[in-house]
């Protein structure tokens, strides 16, 4: 069990370091990228794929925590 706790530490710890991260380019690497880039930021397929990158990784993070370690 301590195992599992300092794995899901170290993800939180990436996590938050990785929202951090987003809230910085959305601050600054975005707006710009916009001004350079208008039509690329304005496609459906880039949010939909931001989306579904989301979605995929919630959905592998619930069935690793529900299917546990393999170990016999």
């Amino acid at each position: 069990m301590g195992e599992r706790l300092k794995v899901f530490g170290l993800v939180a710890l990436l996590g938050f370091l990785a929202g951090v991260i987003a809230q910085l380019a959305a601050e600054y690497v975005v707006p710009t990228l916009v001004k350079i880039l208008p039509a690329f930021f304005s496609a459906k397929y880039v949010l939909s794929g931001l989306a579904g990158a989301c979605l995929t990784l919630a959905l592998v993070s619930i069935w690793a925590y529900i299917t546990g370690p393999s170990e016999p």
